[in-house]
This record gives C-alpha cells, structure tokens and sequence, in this order.
C-alpha cells in the first residue's frame, strides 16, 4: 500500500484498518487475508469507513452459526434509503436518465430525495406500511430507482420486472409477492419502435390482484383508467409530501425480492436485507470498484437482472448514476460508447455479448470518443474470453483495466472480481472480493488448485439471501446451496483456482461438457471459436442420450457480413483442435439465426439441452423468460431428427 497520500479507498481502508485494528496489509492479498479470517472486523470498519447511518447500533456483527443459519448485525434498525439520501447534499447530478433517442433528464441529489419523498407519501397514503409488497413493471429509467427507493422508506419489500416480459412471465414472478401496489409503463421504445404495454398492463394488474397502479407515461402513452382500480399518474405519485421519515427496520427486514431466471419452473423470489445489501455494496462498489463522490456509473441492464440493483447502489457511495432505456445498439452498435463520452463515465458495465458485439462490427472507440474519464470497464453475466481483454487494451485503452466478475442474482453482487491493486490477466478472473472466502472444492470438498473444481464460499457473505419466497422451513434454500457440501456454500460454477490466485470460470457446473469422463466448459469452447471474425456468437452442449450415448453440438450465428461455409466450419474444428484438444471439438456443427438467450442475456444452455433430450420446450422453459422463443422449435426439431436416427440405426 501507498505509505504517502491514498490515492484510492482500498488504500485509505487499508490504513484504517492498520489503525483500527493494527493489521499489517502491504498489498491486496494481505489485506484480503485479514478480511476472511477476522470477517467481524472486516465488516465493522466498512460500516466504519463509509458511515453507514444506523438509528440502533448492532449488538454483534456475525452469529457464529453455521452457514446457511447465520445473522448479520443483530440489534441494528437502519434503512437502505438513508445511506443514499445522506448524500442529498452533494453538487451535481445523482440520477442521469438516457432515452433510445438520445433524450436527457438528470436529477439532482436534493430533487431525487424530493421524488422519494412524495413517492413514500403517495404508498402511506394508499396504506402500505412496513412488509407489504410494491412491485414495478418499468424499464431502467428514473421512476424506476424512485418507486423503489420510496417503497424501500416505507419498510415494504419490492421486486421489479421489464416491460419486454409479456403478462404471463410478470405474473409469474411478482403474483408470487401479492403486491399492494403495481408500478407500470405504459409503453417502450426498442429499436426506434414504440411498444405499447398497456394492455399488458391491464392484464397484469388483474392478475396480481392490486387495487392501486402508479402509472408512468412513455411515448406519448399513458394509462388513464382500469376496471376496478385506482390510477395514479406518476407526476401526482412525486407530488411534493412532508419530509421523508425512512421507517426504521432490523438488520435483516426483506428490501427486495429477486427472481431465478424460470429457465426450469417457476422463478425461484430471493429474498435480499437491508442491512445485508448495504454492506455488500459498500464493499463492492466502494472498495473493489473505487467510486464515491464525483464518480459517474453507466452499466446498462434491465430491472429483470442482478445488476439493477447494483446501478441503484451507486448512490449509497455517492456516486453518480446513468440509466439507459432502449435497445443498447440502436441507433448504431456505438451507441453506449457514445454516452460513456457524453457523460464522463468512469466505470463502464458491461457484457461479455456487448463488446464481442462491439468487436465484431469492428468499432475503435479510443478513435472515435474522447474517453478520458473512464477508468475502468467491469463485465460479467458470463465468462469473458482472453480476446476480449486483448481488445479492450487495443481498442479502448491499454490503461483501462478490464474487471471481470463472478456472482449473480443469488447474491445480488459478487464474489469474486478486480480491484485497483489486483494485476489484470487476460481471461482470468483477479481474486476474490474483499471478505469473500472463495475456494474451487473437488468432488470430496476438498481444496484444488490449478486444476477444475466447484466454486465454493466458506464463510458467510453479508447480502446472501435471507430465505426464498415461499420456503418457511428454509429447506430450497438449503438445497440450492449447500446440499452438496455441508456450511458451504456452493455457487453452481465450475471454476480453476490458479497457482496466483486468480479464478477461472468455465461456466456452469449443471451445464459442463464430460468428454469420455474428462470435464470441459463451455467457455473454454466459447473463447475459441467466438474470437473468430466469422462467428458472431457461439452456443455448445453436451448431452447425455436415453440410450447412454452422449453427443456435443455446437450452433454457430455468423458475424455480420459473413456465412459460415463447410471450409470455415473445418477451420473452426481445427482451431478447436489445436487451441483445445480432440476432446473439443464438437460432434456436429449447426449454422443459425440466432441463439435463444434469458431475457438478462444468457445463453439457454440447460434448458436446450433437456430439449435435445426430449423434453418439450414449455416442460423445461418459460417462454416469456426467452428472448426468442420461436428459436426453440430448431431444438426441438433436432431432438426429433436424433430420435429418428436412432430407430433407424437400432
């Protein structure tokens, strides 16, 4: 660490902590070190170090029970919305809202905690106090950030959904809730085309059953009236109220509910605390990522997915928040580098399927944009390939690190990721966070090293979920996670924990290539044969047949411009071959449209891969929770073709 003036947090941290508790922390891996084997001291000086604003101070940072029946700070009341409106002072803007048309609406940290304040009026108003549920049906837009934080004052729970789900998928995560209270859109753009919802809308709120809906204009569309409801438009809901009055709640009162993507059933509601999420993002945010005040965060997603939440955390740190609507390609694939100039973003979010995106159409940005603000670019939702880091340096900057990251919804942040003074190494993820022990386990639960392993967290992390909606002995909960090696928790990855620390993700261990016993992910196909100018997106699978064959196709989408013609499918194999082993090259190569994806982006391995098994795609999927659904009939008519060359050889 810096002896002289920090230039980062993790270095002031790193001080306070020498300070504090006389820790000795020369570098990243020490400090580390420190934080899981004294992880009550470790969350106590975050909680110190950005002054967390709790009305009860806690009794006890962590229970000694075993995972998954431990408890963080016990005794403590606090609110979510506290540690973000602390910050009502600072100059500039908190929230930055960007329309597909390139409309601007920013609002100050002093007019953002006035919104909050007449939202949080309008629900007491319409009786909905503490553990009642609010649900929004919004894209990723300012009245979004201020539904939750309004309904997060009030000490109700709150779960949101994008408009792109039709009223049947919606249904099917938020009746699960039985809200009180529906916030909808009317209408969104996509692709330069309006799409109306309100009929969606009208659907939706009789399925959930709500009596109240705050209704939201978009293109030029509004929902004025609903059979047997109360419609209030949104400028009414943001009316100016009294001074807010956050209700003050324990430790682990639910502040929202997250949904399983219901690629197999039923969404799973995860069930995130205040208290839990607050410290987990500090971490995160403030120490990994390095943002406080006068830091700018653009990371487009949409309210169905994990990092939402995390968009909205940026102003628990100060920082300032930019929030996209639309298509992330429309007008032109440039579209966000655009607003990451425009804005004077510093860290940039981001998807492995962006910047391949990006790569493919054979964007420069560095060329194009002034990017001068930007200080780093943070990826994740799936592995990131070697190449993508390669043309980060060469296309971006070769001063902007690359920070991939290995999380998820069920954590609603990450466990492992970069840090300002973590090496970057192309394709390898930097270490694990800051108070996350993280470990690649084998098949007894025993430490591996440089070699393919389950990712595994041994102790206890503060935003792990409370409980599963629905799930009052715990037993899913349970299940989910640490079936499989008892106080630990299990994340679903195959991953290679290397020699130096670092992680790499081979993707899902629910969904790994077995070639004659020997264990391959799927992203190691994936950085092969996408980092080929012909492919635009690849999609393997390895699947176990009835009658105890196993076959690996692979489905290939060529890059703009391009087919894919029998001699570029031997020269994939050969790559395949040469770059992997024998063992990865696929048995069969398919040319398609497109590969079908959630609608967070990621790739439908495992329910694919049930139906080439012979499953029927509504056993084994949600359509509404596909991007494409009508992709799925090429599946299915693979798993019929398998299932006629079967016969005929038998």
């Amino acid at each position: 660490m810096n002896p002289e003036q920090p230039d980062t947090n993790i270095e002031a941290f790193a001080e306070a902590a020498a300070s504090r508790f006389g820790v000795s922390a020369e570098d990243y891996w020490q400090l580390h070190h420190w934080s899981v084997t004294e992880p009550e001291q470790f969350w106590e000086l975050v909680w110190e170090f950005f002054g967390v604003r709790a009305s009860t101070p806690y009794d006890r940072v962590l229970s000694d029970h075993p995972m998954p029946h431990h408890r963080w700070f016990e005794g403590a009341r606090l609110n979510y919305v506290d540690q973000v409106l602390r910050h009502r002072d600072l100059p500039g803007a908190a929230v930055v809202s960007i329309a597909e048309d390139g409309t601007r609406v920013e609002l100050d940290w002093s007019e953002l905690a006035d919104q909050v304040a007449g939202f949080t009026r309008t629900l007491r108003a319409r009786g909905v106090r503490r553990g009642d549920r609010v649900v929004g049906y919004l894209t990723n837009s300012i009245e979004a950030i201020v539904a939750f934080l309004g309904c997060a004052s009030t000490g109700a729970v709150w779960a949101g959904c994008a408009p792109d789900y039709g009223a049947s998928a919606a249904a099917d995560r938020l009746r699960q809730l039985e809200p009180t209270v529906l916030v909808a859109v009317a209408a969104y753009d996509w692709g330069g085309a309006a799409v109306d919802r309100r009929e969606v809308v009208g659907v939706l709120a009789e399925e959930l059953g709500v009596r109240t809906v705050v209704a939201v204009e978009r293109c030029g569309l509004a929902i004025d009236d609903l059979p047997g409801v109360d419609v209030i438009p949104w400028h009414d809901a943001i009316a100016a109220g009294a001074e807010l009055e956050t209700e003050q709640l324990p430790a682990d009162h639910p502040l929202w509910v997250l949904f399983s993507s219901g690629t197999t059933g039923v969404p799973k509601g995860i069930v995130h605390g205040h208290a839990g999420v607050v410290s987990a993002h500090l971490g995160l945010l403030g120490l990994q990522h390095d943002l406080g005040p006068g830091d700018t965060m653009l990371w487009h997603t949409t309210t169905n997915w994990m990092l939402w939440n995390v968009v909205v955390s940026a102003l628990i740190v100060g920082a300032t928040t930019v929030v996209c609507e639309g298509s992330p390609t429309h007008p032109d694939g440039d579209r966000l580098w655009e607003i990451v100039e425009r804005e004077r973003v510093t860290m940039f979010g981001t998807s492995p399927g962006h910047l391949q995106h990006t790569r493919t159409l054979g964007l420069v940005p560095r060329d194009e944009h002034d990017l001068s603000a930007l200080t780093q670019i943070a990826v994740t939702g799936a592995p990131v390939a070697a190449v993508l880091f390669d043309w980060v340096r060469d296309n971006v900057g070769p001063d902007v690190p690359v920070f991939s990251a290995c999380g998820g919804t069920d954590v609603v942040s990450a466990f492992l990721g970069g840090a300002p003074n973590l090496p970057v190494r192309a394709g390898e993820i930097s270490g694990p966070l800051l108070g996350v022990a993280a470990a690649a386990y084998d098949a007894d639960g025993r430490p591996v090293r440089d070699t393919v392993g389950e990712l595994v967290v041994t102790i206890p992390y503060p935003s792990m979920p409370l409980r599963f909606w629905n799930d009052p002995t715990g037993e899913r909960l349970h299940d989910a996670y640490f079936d499989t090696f008892p106080g630990v928790w299990r994340q679903g990855d195959w991953a290679t924990h290397t020699g130096h620390g670092t992680f790499i993700v081979h993707g899902r261990s629910d969904s790994t290539l077995n070639r004659n016993g020997v264990r391959i992910g799927s992203s190691d196909l994936y950085q092969i044969v996408e980092k080929d100018p012909a492919v635009a997106e690849a999609l393997v699978l390895g699947v176990e047949m009835p009658d105890g064959s196993y076959r690996m196709p692979m489905f290939l989408v060529p890059a703009p411009g391009r087919s894919l013609d029998e001699a570029d499918l031997a020269r994939l194999r050969d790559l395949l071959r040469t770059q992997g082993s024998p063992r990865h090259v696929p048995d069969e190569m398919h040319v398609v449209e497109a590969i079908p994806h959630t609608k967070t982006g990621k790739k439908l391995e495992i329910p694919l891969k049930r139906i080439l098994q012979g499953s029927l795609p509504d056993d084994v999927v949600s359509a509404g929770a596909v991007d494409r659904p009508e992709l799925l009939a090429r599946y299915t008519d693979l798993a019929r073709q398998w299932a006629a060359s079967s016969v005929v050889e038998h």
